[in-house]
This record gives C-alpha cells, sequence and structure tokens, in this order.
C-alpha cells in the first residue's frame, strides 16, 4: 500500500479508469502537452495520445457541451475545469442539460467534472470558489469531496463508472499537503458513504473536504487539553449523502457542529441541520451550531484569507462553545 499525497492518487485513478475502459477520456484547458494546471494529467499525453487526452479551447461551455455528447453516444469523458470558479461559464451545460437528461429520455450521462476547489491557497476571490451549494439544488447530478488521498482514488474511480454526471470536488490545499496510503489495484470508494475520521462521544463534527483534517486536528488538542473526546464524521459523498451515518453520529453523541469551508450562508451545512432537526431531534442535547466562511469574496491577502476560513482555531472554540451548553 504506497503512501501517495492527494493529487497523485486521484490522477492514478484515472490513470487506472483510463487503462481499463478505453472509452475514458480526458478533455480540459492545457490537460496534454502542459501536463494540466496543477500537473494532475502530468504524463498522461505520452501514455494515452491526443484522441484520449484533448486539450480545449479555452471555454468552458464548450467542454461540458462536449462531455455531455460524448457521454451520450457512450464514452466516458473525465472533463477538467481548471479552477471550480469556471464552472460557471459552463453552467447551463450542467443544469439544464446534462442533470436531466436521464429524466427526460432515460439515457445515461457517465461523465465526471473535475473541480479544483476552495482557498487557503492565496488564490483570492476568482480562484477559491467551493462551488457545492451551487449544484446541490439541482436533481440529476452527484457531488463528491475526497478528504484523503486513498478517497480521492477511489472516489474517482467510483465516479467514472457511474452512469450520472458526478461533481468530483477535488481541494487545492489537499493537493500537496495530505498524503496517506493508498490501495494498491482495483480499490474503490462506495459514493454516497460517509466515513467516521475520530471516534468519540461528547459531540460530532459532521464536516467534508478540507475542513476534515482541521477538525481532526481541533478534536485532537482538545482531547489532549481537556480529555473530552469528539467524533469526526467525513461526508465525502454530499450528493446522495449518507443519512444514516449522520443520524447514527448524532444518536451516539447528542451534540453537533457541522463544518464546511464554503460560506456559511445558503451552505450545503443548512441542508445537514435540517435533516438533524428531522430525523434525529430527540437525540439533540443542545442545538445544532454551523461554522463556514464568512459571507464574503475569499480575499487575496494571507491574513485576511486566514481570518476568513474556518480554521483550526475556530473549530476549536466553535467545540468548547457547544459543549458548555
Amino acid at each position: 500500500m504506497p503512501t501517495m499525497t492527494y493529487i497523485d492518487a486521484l490522477s492514478r485513478g484515472m490513470w487506472e479508469e483510463m487503462e481499463r475502459d478505453e472509452s475514458v477520456f480526458l478533455i480540459g484547458e492545457d490537460i496534454g502537452a502542459y501536463g494540466g494546471a496543477f500537473k494532475a494529467t502530468r504524463g498522461f499525453l505520452e501514455k494515452f495520445g491526443e484522441d484520449r487526452v484533448i486539450d480545449s479551447p479555452l471555454s468552458e461551455a464548450a467542454i461540458l457541451g462536449a462531455a455531455t455528447g460524448a457521454a451520450l453516444v457512450g464514452m466516458r469523458p473525465i472533463a477538467e475545469m481548471q479552477f471550480a470558479d469556471f464552472v460557471t461559464c459552463g453552467f447551463n451545460q450542467l443544469v439544464t442539460n446534462a442533470s436531466k437528461i436521464h429524466y427526460r429520455w432515460h439515457l445515461p450521462v457517465p461523465m465526471v467534472v473535475r473541480l479544483p476547489s476552495g482557498g487557503n491557497i492565496h488564490g483570492g476571490p476568482y480562484h477559491s470558489a467551493n462551488p457545492e451549494g451551487w449544484f446541490m439544488n439541482v436533481p440529476g447530478l452527484k457531488i463528491v469531496a475526497p478528504s484523503t488521498p486513498a478517497d480521492a482514488k477511489g472516489l474517482m474511480k467510483s465516479a467514472v463508472r457511474d452512469n450520472n454526471p458526478v461533481l468530483y470536488l477535488e481541494y487545492k490545499y489537499l493537493y500537496r499537503r495530505a498524503k496517506g496510503d493508498v490501495p494498491d489495484g482495483d480499490v474503490i470508494v462506495p459514493i454516497g458513504r460517509g466515513e467516521t475520521r475520530r471516534d468519540g462521544d461528547a459531540a460530532v463534527v459532521l464536516t467534508y473536504g478540507p475542513t476534515v483534517p482541521l477538525s481532526v486536528e481541533a478534536a485532537d488538542e482538545l482531547a489532549r487539553d481537556t480529555g473530552v473526546e469528539v467524533r469526526v464524521v467525513d461526508l465525502r459523498s454530499l450528493q446522495p449523502l449518507d443519512r444514516e451515518l449522520i443520524v447514527q453520529s448524532v444518536r451516539e453523541t447528542g451534540k453537533v457542529l457541522i463544518v464546511h469551508e464554503a460560506s456559511l450562508t445558503g451552505g450545503f451545512g443548512g441542508e445537514i441541520a435540517a435533516i438533524v432537526a428531522g430525523d434525529a431531534f430527540e437525540y439533540l442535547d443542545a442545538p445544532v451550531r454551523r461554522l463556514g466562511s464568512l459571507d464574503a469574496p475569499v480575499p487575496f491577502a494571507p491574513t485576511l484569507e486566514e481570518a476568513y476560513l474556518p480554521g483550526k482555531q475556530r473549530i476549536q472554540d466553535a467545540l468548547k462553545q457547544l459543549l458548555k451548553y
């Protein structure tokens, strides 16, 4: 079981799926000779050729339109947006076309859209989006958000094999910071299943993406300082969502903190809170608390971005307030 970075693991997932299935191909800006803006597709052109590693024009609408059409005729495209922010340029192709084709015509649309997401890289307001909230209200799309290298590979393989459009949120901050053991061979992570990353019974943090390791660190430090053990649940699949795991974790802890990097207002945390209130209200010992980024564009200045994001200290502070209730 080799140790890999997050970006190497997701790259490996794509590579293995392209070797396994000739209908899988890549399309995106600068993904060929340049190897991708973050080098996730380095070496793919030499291995698979220009028919399967397609350097596209600078048009997200064209990329997503071509991917949708290819999926309809039996191909399995992996479309890269250089930054998740720019998926807005192809928004109509996803929410009006790709998401509704199966409902209207009963045809599969097996395509993956890679969305390099999130801040903490000093990318400023145009290169730091967390776009899950834009798409959660669009039936027909699946959304995954891996936080570990093993999940980055395993969810990529699952997304490629799925017969629905899958938005694959990959986090730039984790690309080369997150390292871990990644299973060899054809090991997939099922879409729709969460994972408990840290056990505990005093409270639970429900989170996903880059706030998973931050929440684990915050809980570890809290345990060392106070002896209080907080559970951390990694949702990792947002659509479909592992509701059973959410309810079970609330039942066994009684106190809930929901954490995500996206801005708080209108964020996915509101939906999770509604699920907790509707399905696990009788188990709650305190009001559900939510923590997200501030309701503002992402600042460019490192000090401002640090204040904007829900970092480890803000997570710890929120947990302490929750535990006092």
